[in-house]
């Protein structure tokens, strides 16, 4: 692997020298469940030393492992995962932990209020588990038009109750853990209790993230939680408590997933979402206590980079992330993408960040790329109990020949907007579904020492979901990723509208990538970020196989696409000329802020040896620990 950049194994990250002997996993303890036998009641968790993180950029070295590593966007977080990992616990307990942290340390992003995509791998099987939030019973596809028919302002629609989906993270959690745990399940709640009780110091993110915000200090309890006396943000470095979310994960995990959808909670949960003064949900006690997850098949299609073939795996729908990704490399596949090589950036990019930037030709074609495979995704994509997809398969979508025709589109002058596809020459009833705005989100990568693998994204929608709290947890306001407008002018019906004990569409692509012809695991991955979820997952999948870079180095590269529409560049990071080069094919270039939070972890080899590498995103403050 070129451009190789030392990475450093998890001794040289400081904040973790508090754990040198981290582990009591011998604990007492009986067995939880089927094969755990030996499995300990207790991981024995210990706090760590908590650092400061950052908002920005933070300069990533990238890590090696030998046998296991977790990646996850908050450092707090990864260790928990570490910890699980290192009692023996699955790929499956460390994500389950390192949420259950997530939830109290980046409430901006997931949490119990959520919902959640997980991959998971074993022996070569992959197994698609969907948590996606459900619309209430009550909705209409009119949920969120306004008297005169228009549809709502999204943070009309947001804030509130309207908003809010019946939550499915922690149910899905745990009928997977049934089936993939290794240690009792109300083990994996200890470093969360801890934290929640203990408490946490408030990071540069959080702390950024509530100086900008303006909806959550009209939620009486989100505001006495998240600001002091005066109205101010907690400072970075404040020790914050969550004594009531301790006690609902207690509840969690003596319990299960019912002490969150039925009872006492469930019922706080409810009365919060009705009862909103201006914005009232529909949501009742039997939307939640009815709530149930879904395995899917994962979406898997073959991408071959010269001579090595490989299996890309990620979430179908209702998730349009494996689609779209698959069909952005596959129309760059028939275009002569694969003859340009990474250039260097030149200033002003950050100079101590990857060093390397895509050419302008390359991007262009990207871009093109990236507008065909928005525009199929507007127009089909959507729930697939409720939907059908073209031609009978969402594989039609990704047919080799169908990818060819739509690259053919391509030209020396931008397409500006693309027109959705027809594959197999199927017409459809649907009308596109008009951009809106997607946000929100965390990833979480984990590869454990028996070789098996989570790829988990998982989200409360926007920045603090719909701004209400309930018993130490945000609600997600997940419904607006559906069509506010669920008809087009002449009344043809969007895919994506709302409907009863729907699930909105999504953009999450929790990644696997296999070897094809040995089906050895190579990577986990994906990344928060709306719409542009896509595109980041997209720019990493190239970097690591095309272009033959470290995690770190693909992650670090500057953020790039186009969702249909201008070509969106991220800020500070291309140059006049790539700019230039790009408009002066037609295209309208749009310079903007693209946070991604990206988490990585492949196999390589480093100096000969077959180590896991892993990689997070310097725009956030993940990090990847491992062994």
């Amino acid at each position: 692997m070129h451009h190789h950049r030392p990475v450093p194994t998890r001794s040289a990250l400081a904040f973790t020298a508090a754990l040198a002997a981290a582990l009591l996993a011998g604990c007492a303890g009986g067995p939880s469940g089927p094969g755990m036998s030996a499995a300990p009641r207790s991981i024995g968790y210990q706090v760590p030393a908590q650092p400061e993180g950052s908002s920005g950029y933070t300069p990533k070295p990238g890590w090696a492992a030998e046998r296991f590593a977790v990646a996850a966007a908050n450092p707090l977080a990864t260790d928990a995962g570490y910890q699980v990992l290192k009692a023996g616990g699955s790929a499956l307990d460390a994500a389950i932990a390192v949420q259950m942290v997530l939830a109290l340390v980046e409430p901006q992003s997931s949490g119990l209020g959520g919902g959640a995509f997980l991959l998971h791998a074993a022996g070569g099987r992959v197994e698609a588990w969907d948590g996606r939030e459900t619309a209430p019973a009550a909705a209409t596809e009119n949920l969120f038009l306004k008297p005169d028919g228009k549809p709502m302002a999204f943070h009309d629609a947001v804030v509130g109750g309207r908003s809010v989906g019946v939550p499915g993270t922690v149910r899905m959690l745990e009928q997977a853990h049934r089936e993939h745990g290794r240690l009792p399940w109300a083990a994996l709640f200890e470093p969360a209790i801890t934290l929640a009780e203990q408490g946490f110091q408030v990071s540069a993110r959080l702390n950024a993230l509530l100086q900008n915000e303006k909806y959550l200090a009209q939620d009486a309890e989100a505001r006495a939680y998240f600001f002091d006396a005066a109205g101010q943000p907690w400072p970075v470095g404040h020790t914050l408590k969550n004594p009531e979310l301790a006690s609902v994960l207690r509840a969690i995990a003596r319990d299960g997933s019912k002490a969150l959808l039925e009872g006492e909670v469930a019922q706080a949960i409810v009365a919060k979402v009705r009862g909103h003064a201006s914005n009232p949900g529909q949501l009742t006690l039997a939307d939640l206590a009815s709530y149930q997850p879904k395995k899917r098949q994962a979406l898997c299609s073959d991408y071959g980079v010269a001579a090595q073939q490989y299996r890309i795996c990620g979430f179908p729908p209702p998730s349009s992330g494996a689609i779209a990704v698959a069909q952005i490399l596959g129309i760059l596949h028939n275009t002569e993408a694969a003859t340009f090589a990474l250039q260097d950036a030149p200033p002003p990019a950050p100079s101590a960040l990857q060093p390397k930037a895509p050419p302008a030709e390359w991007l262009y074609l990207y871009g093109e790329a990236s507008r065909l495979a928005f525009a199929d995704r507007a127009l089909y994509v959507a729930d697939p109990d409720f939907v059908q997809p073209p031609a009978g398969s969402w594989m039609s979508l990704l047919n080799p020949a169908y990818l060819a025709s739509r690259a053919k589109l391509i030209g020396p002058s931008s397409l500006g907007v693309a027109p959705p596809g027809r594959p197999d020459g199927v017409a459809t009833s649907f009308a596109p579904m008009p951009a809106q705005p997607e946000y929100g989100t965390s990833h979480i990568s984990v590869i454990d020492g028996r070789g098996n693998a989570v790829a988990m994204t998982t989200t409360i929608e926007d920045q603090f979901g719909s701004r209400q709290m309930v018993k130490g947890f945000l609600l997600n306001n997940e419904l607006t990723d559906f069509s506010f407008a669920p008809r087009d002018a002449s009344g043809q019906p969007i895919a994506n509208r709302v409907e009863p004990g729907k699930r909105p569409r999504s953009s999450m692509a929790p990644t696997l990538v296999f070897n094809k012809a040995n089906g050895e695991l190579l990577m986990s991955g994906g990344s928060p970020g709306g719409a542009l979820i896509i595109h980041y997952v997209a720019k990493t999948l190239y970097g690591i196989f095309n272009w033959g870079l470290t995690p770190q180095q693909a992650i670090d590269l500057p953020n790039f696409g186009s969702l249909n529409g201008p070509t969106l560049l991220e800020e500070n990071r291309f140059s006049p000329a790539t700019v230039h080069a790009l408009r002066a094919r037609g295209a309208e270039v749009r310079e903007m802020n693209m946070t991604s939070g990206l988490q990585a972890i492949t196999r390589g080899d480093v100096h000969g040896r077959h180590m896991l590498l892993g990689g997070a995103d310097p725009r956030r403050e993940g990090v990847v620990l491992g062994d």
